[in-house]
């Protein structure tokens, strides 16, 4: 009896996690492209890009990009402007695991939320460039003053040069890389070129279609995951796993994010090492 109230209690669970992921529907908010080398960069502001967790204020709820609401504290999304704000949850570089951790809880928790910035770097439907955005945005968390609520400081670079040496500069710090922001452009939803994204390898998101046995000291323990890209062709994922993640890997179905150099003649990523799951949240 004890056993099949188990497996019903087991079962409910599932059911609830699968029906919170078919509810998700990702946000239609701004997406970057990649750096191709072919863009004066003296038309974009700059920005590192920061590893943390995109959170979209509609000026009453905060949201993961999935559309699931963050279980923030009250007196953390209270301190927020009325109006749409875009930008990442953030503890610091290289800490994306420990606010990953954060941020997921059911129940927050106060003094782990004290630790976190709301990092703004945009402002969604609002009017005039970029350039006028920026100073729009200083200006709310200005008029906010609460010290989780900050702008993410944003440059100019003359060059390709100058960005080289920049990227390397955050790079050799522990930073993910660089975002590029046309000046000029309007705010739009979707993938566009007005935000660029200058990282030293090449990142991208493929689903789990299996779990291949691990062998040697990875006996009894993941070996690899089988991944699909969106285009249907499947690879074996097999480097950048903690023991800890081959003991209990990420479930078939799951979304995760790479790593790779390039890719080859056939479109399989060359070198390519997992990153962290994408949670739907």
């Amino acid at each position: 009896m004890l056993r099949h109230r188990l497996l019903m209690v087991g079962f409910a669970l599932l059911l609830a996690a699968a029906t919170r992921i078919a509810l998700a529907a990702d946000l239609p908010l701004l997406l970057a492209e990649r750096y191709a080398g072919n863009v004066d960069v003296s038309q974009y502001w700059v920005s590192e890009k920061l590893d943390g967790v995109r959170a979209h204020w509609d000026g009453r709820q905060l949201r993961f990009r999935s559309g699931n609401v963050v279980n923030a504290p009250a007196w953390f999304v209270s301190g927020l402007p009325p109006r749409q704000l875009d930008g990442e949850l953030w503890l610091g570089r290289g800490t994306f695991d420990k606010l990953s951790a954060i941020v997921r809880r059911e129940i927050s928790v106060d003094a782990e939320w004290r630790q976190v910035r709301y990092m703004v770097f945009e402002l969604p439907e609002a009017t005039g460039s970029f350039t006028d955005r920026i100073d729009q945005i200083k200006m709310l968390v200005t008029q906010a003053n609460v010290p989780w609520l900050q702008p993410v400081e944003q440059f100019r670079l003359v060059d390709t040069r100058a960005l080289q040496k920049k990227l390397d500069e955050v790079v050799r710090g522990g930073g993910e890389g660089l975002m590029l922001h046309r000046a000029d452009a309007l705010y739009e939803t979707g993938r566009s070129a007005a935000l660029i994204k200058v990282t030293p390898w090449q990142d991208a998101e493929a689903r789990v279609v299996a779990h291949l046995p691990g062998k040697g000291k990875y006996a009894g323990m993941l070996g690899a995951l089988q991944v699909e890209m969106p285009d249907g062709q499947r690879f074996s994922l097999g480097s950048g796993f903690t023991d800890a993640q081959r003991r209990n890997p990420p479930l078939v179905g799951t979304q995760v994010t790479y790593r790779y150099r390039e890719l080859t003649s056939k479109g399989i990523p060359r070198f390519p090492r997992f990153l962290r799951v994408r949670e739907v949240f």
